[in-house]
């Protein structure tokens, strides 16, 4: 089976000039590649859907995403996008910081809870559980603003919405 490197394919801009993130690759399956600014390569992955893939990708590592590259599978299986994978990470010659040291980064929901000052921390400790979970909430909230705001300056223009049933345990996770 023959399928494209990393070098074939074409650098695509992250939110596009109509402020989408990959508007033709809605629910495609496959296999990506994603780019900081300087075109370095941070993550490789696959997924039934790019375009929900790479939403998720941008609200966790919002400075990272700024290039994608990506090949459509029509027939994809594991086996296949996995050989993809480990072709492409072996074309790049370095395993990228998102599939090594900061894949949770990458692949897990934000927890808020690192990002929380001192202050903040011993007031959730010494709360009772609702009140620990409302606090938690608003923090994730805070953060949630903060996130929006960096994309809606990078010309986001496509509604972001996090799941809220997890923003009382202090995450977020897109729906």
């Amino acid at each position: 089976m023959t399928f494209p490197t990393l070098a074939d394919l074409d650098f695509l801009p992250y939110i596009d000039s109509q402020g989408a993130i990959a508007s033709d690759f809605d629910q495609k399956i496959g296999i990506y590649a994603i780019y900081d600014a300087a075109k370095t390569l941070c993550y490789i992955g696959y997924s039934r859907d790019f375009k929900k893939s790479l939403e998720q990708h941008l609200v966790r590592c919002p400075e990272q995403c700024q290039w994608f590259k990506l090949h459509p599978c029509d027939r994809p299986s594991r086996t296949i996008l996995e050989e993809i994978r480990t072709a492409w990470l072996a074309e790049n010659g370095t395993t990228p910081v998102g599939n090594d040291t900061a894949e949770d980064l990458w692949t897990q929901p934000i927890d808020v809870k690192p990002g929380l000052t001192p202050e903040e921390k011993a007031e959730i400790e010494a709360a009772e559980d609702i009140k620990k979970s409302k606090l938690l909430k608003n923090h994730a909230r805070r953060v949630e603003a903060q996130i929006k705001e960096v994309l809606e300056a990078r010309g986001l223009k496509t509604e972001i919405r996090f799941q809220p049933k997890i923003k009382d345990q202090g995450l977020l996770d897109l729906k």
